[in-house]
């Protein structure tokens, strides 16, 4: 696979050295990717022509964030460029060797990993800086209470978007709204800590590397309730019960049974957004849950 001549050579530039053993590797939905080694190192570069100009800064700053924590292992940003004329935005990482075994105690650490995580706290909810979630944007405004963050910067966010994209009708809006009016009563703003998330925490979104230690990737960073990686994580599968054990055994938790379906619909509602009445069903299903259809 031969490098986009513009990157390649903004590549070289950065790194110091000519590109070489370039082959495509698996980006996303939203990029192109591909490995190659520079000055006997290994790198992966992923690439858009159409990225937001915020998009892979945002990535960059998420993933820096989740290195320091120093929590679980997550790739080292080695350069990030914005678009420059025939040359696309990209960001380029530590290449990261998979292929260890999906063992137990490699999930068990997993768990105890995220645990860690999140207890890295901040003062407020949210981030100094907006982000994405998927291609969507997320804005990350500081706020003091995670009912109104929670309200306004994701769930009533994303209605926003449903709205502009005929996405919310009458129906869908009120149920939608009647559930953000609940939101105080729904959660304990006083037993919340804004913890350090991923974000975006699918089965897709963490590698194995070659040792079987897990490697995040692909973050939407913020600070907020911890169950949110959780609920997220339960949404499409991927972890075993033995990482939500290990888990729980290191940082337990109290009625997150109750909320998991209330931070399930954020990524709903986003998949909506994204893809279409597809998800509208289980947008009104689980806003329901909450409040009822009346």
């Amino acid at each position: 696979m031969a490098l986009p001549a513009a990157l390649s050579a903004a590549l070289a530039d950065r790194l110091g050295g000519p590109i070489e053993a370039a082959r495509p590797v698996y980006g996303g939905d939203i990029n192109q990717a591909a490995s190659f080694t520079c000055g006997g190192a290994a790198y992966f570069v992923k690439w858009s022509a159409n990225a937001p100009p915020a998009m892979f800064p945002a990535e960059a700053y998420g993933l820096r964030l989740l290195r320091e924590a120093g929590a679980l292992r997550v790739p080292e940003v080695i350069a990030q460029g914005d678009a420059d004329g025939a040359c696309p935005a990209f960001l380029v990482l530590e290449w990261i060797e998979t292929g260890g075994a999906r063992s137990d105690r490699a999930m068990e650490a997993f768990g105890a990993g995220l645990a860690e995580l999140h207890r890295h706290t901040a003062a407020q909810h949210g981030l100094d800086q907006d982000n994405f979630i998927g291609r969507l944007p997320q804005p990350n405004t500081p706020t003091a209470r995670w009912s109104e963050f929670y309200a306004r910067h994701r769930i009533g966010f994303q209605m926003a978007l449903a709205r502009r994209n005929g996405r919310l009708p009458a129906r869908r809006e009120k149920l939608l709204t009647r559930l953000i009016d609940r939101l105080p009563d729904l959660l304990d703003d006083g037993a919340i800590r804004p913890s350090l998330l991923h974000g975006d925490l699918w089965g897709g979104n963490y590698l194995l590397d070659d040792r079987g230690q897990a490697v995040l990737i692909d973050p939407a960073v913020c600070y907020g309730h911890r169950e949110m990686d959780l609920a997220m994580s339960e949404l499409f599968g991927g972890f075993p019960q033995r990482f939500y054990d290990a888990y729980h055994a290191a940082y337990p938790l109290d009625g997150y049974a109750e909320r998991r379906t209330l931070y399930q619909l954020y990524y709903i509602l986003a998949h909506l957004n994204l893809f279409g009445e597809s998800y509208g069903g289980r947008v009104d299903s689980m806003a329901a849950h909450y409040v009822g259809r009346g």
